[in-house]
């Protein structure tokens, strides 16, 4: 029965996993270039010779839109991190393993949420 339990997940599970979060990272990067691009841009979409409540209201678009990338930058600046913490698990082998049951988290739930430090099991713990 004990033998059912494994320790950890094996070297091959680790690499097929390091390669899977080092493409989200670079995707993740790409995409981060490209909110950080768009809140950079000066937001000026040729309305200067419009009517000034046009422009009133472009700006204030803009200004909202600004917030929202900004807002998603700082989430995907979070979501980088946290799947770089992940490399590091796999590094000192200790992922994949829940950190409150220190039960292996499922392959499938990896596989989608490739920085996961709960189980399911722990996750509805928690609530």
């Amino acid at each position: 029965m004990a033998q059912d339990l494994k320790v950890r997940y094996s070297d091959k599970d680790l690499k097929e996993f390091r390669t899977l979060i080092e493409e989200k990272i670079d995707k993740a990067n790409k995409h981060l270039e490209l909110l950080k691009s768009s809140y950079m841009n000066d937001g000026n979409n040729g309305t200067d010779d419009t009517s000034p409540t046009f422009k009133a209201f472009e700006e204030g678009s803009a200004t909202m839109s600004k917030e929202a990338n900004t807002q998603l930058a700082i989430r995907q600046e979070k979501f980088i991190r946290d799947l770089k913490n992940a490399l590091l698990r796999i590094e000192n082998k200790t992922y994949g393993i829940c950190r409150v049951t220190g039960k292996l988290i499922n392959k499938e739930r990896l596989k989608l949420v490739p920085h996961a430090t709960l189980s399911i099991e722990a996750k509805n713990m928690q609530k």
